[in-house]
């Protein structure tokens, strides 16, 4: 029983971590109606600029340092989206789908980039909570996890109020739900879209440091990640971020189980199974349950 509950816990903790990822990419997703798959990359660049500073510039703690890192991915997310990705929208081309291309192409040209200057060895940041734990009974509780969630919830929480309570959260809103009708409504769309590209890139850098004093660093983290954020978001439904959030916590409590009851190296398979059998079962995500 115990081994079950700290493997719950586990689940849990990390989840949470995954579904402030996951929520960027969603947010993208349900306003450019578009799979951005250079998420996980842009991640990637949020957790190396965080890992710098720590190890380059005074040991800055990765929880201090994800609000610059976050800044930073905000800034160059929607330099992306404004000067590319936009440049694109709307464009008759032989390919249909040329915005995914592109995001693939981004995808390509960062993680090539941060090899470069890195090169492929794996890096770590060890700030001295990381590794410690505290004890509920028998179940050893993972304090870098711990805080990690916290940070992520109090980062959902804010966010939620955000969307609901500003005039330009309910622009995105609105934007997401009929991009058309808002901008007869006079919201201005190409900036509420470059927006939102910003802030999901921000809300993936400040996920992908929450990982770092738990996983190792390499420049092609950010695919494995993709493939989590894009099953999240197909169990929340494109565009939901309470979707997103249960989808997440959803995913990490399956991959702690398959990683302790099956094993470690195929916990990452628990979560395709997941994503084949929402698919032909439930293609509308957890979103769809609360309209029946």
């Amino acid at each position: 029983m115990v081994i079950f509950g700290q493997t719950f816990i586990c689940g849990i903790l990390l989840g949470g971590i995954y579904a402030i990822i996951a929520i960027g990419m969603t947010l993208i997703m349900g306003v450019m109606k578009i799979i951005n798959l250079a998420h996980g990359a842009l991640m990637m660049v949020g957790m190396y600029i965080s890992y710098c500073l720590f190890t380059y510039c005074g040991g800055i703690d990765p929880y201090i340092a994800m609000f610059l890192s976050g800044a930073c991915l905000f800034g160059i997310g929607y330099l992306i989206q404004k000067y590319s990705i936009e440049k694109v929208s709307g464009v008759e081309t032989i390919l249909p789908e040329s915005q995914v291309l592109l995001t693939v192409g981004i995808m390509l040209v960062l993680t090539e980039a941060i090899r470069l200057i890195f090169k492929s060895d794996y890096r770590s940041v060890a700030p001295w909570y990381s590794g410690t734990s505290f004890f509920v009974g028998d179940m050893s509780i993972s304090i870098p996890m711990l805080i990690g969630f916290g940070i992520a919830m109090a980062f959902v929480f804010v966010l939620h109020l955000f969307l609901t309570r500003t005039d330009l959260g309910r622009s995105v809103r609105a934007t997401a739900q009929d991009r058309d009708a808002a901008t007869y409504m006079g919201i201005n769309s190409k900036r509420v879209t470059n927006f939102t590209f910003g802030l999901g890139s921000a809300l993936a850098a400040v996920g992908g440091t929450l990982l770092l004093p738990i996983y190792y660093l390499f420049p092609d983290i950010g695919h494995a990640v993709l493939a989590k954020c894009f099953i999240i978001t197909i169990l929340g439904g494109m565009g939901s971020t309470m979707g997103a959030l249960f989808g997440g916590l959803a995913l990490g409590v399956a991959e702690s189980f398959g990683a302790t009851y099956w094993a470690m190296g195929y916990k990452d398979v628990v979560g395709l199974i997941i994503f084949i059998v929402v698919l032909l079962f439930l293609p509308g995500g957890f979103k769809s349950l609360t309209k029946r």
